[in-house]
């Protein structure tokens, strides 16, 4: 049987306001929406054209069986800009190399939330060896406040939708306001140098903000598990759309940026 040419948006169980938003606006553009009851595939949907927006272990426990091409950025994509860009010293290194650390440093994974990414004191604060493997990726950064933070959906090298999420490390949605010229110009360089030196996939999510010293990246993250905030939910889904969606249909130049999915069992 061959696939539907129908896209459909395929919902993980627990759906969240972004969720909820992102239903909304597939209907508006004539796509089905379909919530999943569980977090296994839906077996109507095997022989149809699906698009996904939910976290990692729905698309790890779907995404294979569905013929998906996830994309997100690199693990090494904010180590590899620029200081000037990035505001402060970001390394790739393994979680082994981490737990050595003996000064404070911000802790992160780059993809999954294998742990909580925060600043720790030291290395020994990081989850042991019984709990996550030493070869584990992970991004060790110089400690910086950020005073306000931005989510920016970028489609094609163009930033579709932009949100506040965050003011001192407190929740705080809405609109840029008076930071939106500024933003938009900084976004510009950021995504300039996506195209040269940091590539980034066609679709994703990118973090920038104010810190005492100038603008600058928080992170970079997969569209199709990011939080919307106060974006317009019509273009997420634009970007979700491509971010998620059916393997054959993805670019050669976005290989480099598939998720690994588990093999599919049978």
């Amino acid at each position: 049987m061959g696939v539907s040419s129908s896209p459909i948006l395929l919902l993980a169980p627990r759906i969240n306001e972004t969720g909820l938003q992102l239903r909304t606006a597939a209907g508006r553009r004539g796509m089905r929406a379909f919530t999943a009851s569980s977090w296994r595939p839906p077996q109507e949907l095997t022989d149809c054209r699906v698009h996904l927006y939910g976290g990692p272990l729905f698309a790890d426990a779907v995404g294979g069986a569905l013929g998906l091409g996830l994309l997100e950025p690199s693990a090494g994509w904010l180590a590899a800009l620029p200081r000037e860009l990035t505001g402060r010293t970001v390394e790739s290194a393994t979680l082994g190399a981490a737990r050595r650390l003996s000064r404070p440093a911000f802790v992160k994974a780059p993809a999954d939330k294998h742990f909580a990414a925060r600043v720790y004191h030291a290395g020994g604060g990081l989850p042991g060896p019984e709990l996550l493997d030493d070869d584990l990726p992970v991004l060790v950064s110089e400690v910086v406040r950020f005073t306000v933070e931005y989510r920016l959906f970028v489609l094609d090298g163009t930033v579709l939708a932009a949100s506040r999420y965050a003011r001192d490390g407190e929740l705080s949605v809405g609109a840029p306001e008076s930071d939106g010229r500024e933003l938009a110009a900084f976004a510009a360089e950021v995504l300039a140098a996506s195209a040269g030196q940091a590539p980034l996939p066609s679709a994703a999510v990118v973090d920038v903000g104010r810190t005492p010293g100038g603008w600058a990246v928080v992170e970079a993250n997969a569209a199709w598990a990011s939080g919307g905030y106060a974006c317009d939910p019509d273009a997420v889904l634009e970007v979700v759309l491509r971010a998620a969606g059916p393997l054959g249909l993805l670019p050669g130049s976005d290989r480099p940026f598939l998720r690994e999915l588990p093999r599919v069992e049978g």
